[in-house]
């Protein structure tokens, strides 16, 4: 009788699946709001980003995780009042 290895073994992909993390920064709430809708100025700066990592060689050309984290800047103090900016006169 022969002895069979029943140990689980991992796809040759799953070790080259590490996320890759790209962080954007600080931008406004509005560009925020476009991005999640896909929109914007931002959804080109990703798309330019990716493409200059896929043409560096930092990621494949194939489906690769890439995260992309960008961070709503806080709103101002006492720019935002209940009937506008400005105050009435």
């Amino acid at each position: 009788m022969a002895a069979t290895d029943t140990t689980p073994t991992k796809p040759a992909s799953a070790s080259s699946a590490n996320p890759l993390i790209v962080d954007l920064g600080k931008k406004r709430r509005k560009d925020v709001k476009r991005l999640r809708k896909g929109r914007g100025k931002l959804l080109a700066k990703v798309n330019s980003t990716l493409q200059e990592l896929k043409t560096a060689g930092t990621i494949s050309s194939t489906a690769e995780p890439v995260v992309v984290i960008v961070r709503e800047k806080k709103p101002r103090p006492g720019l935002r009042k209940k009937g506008g900016f400005l105050p009435k006169c």
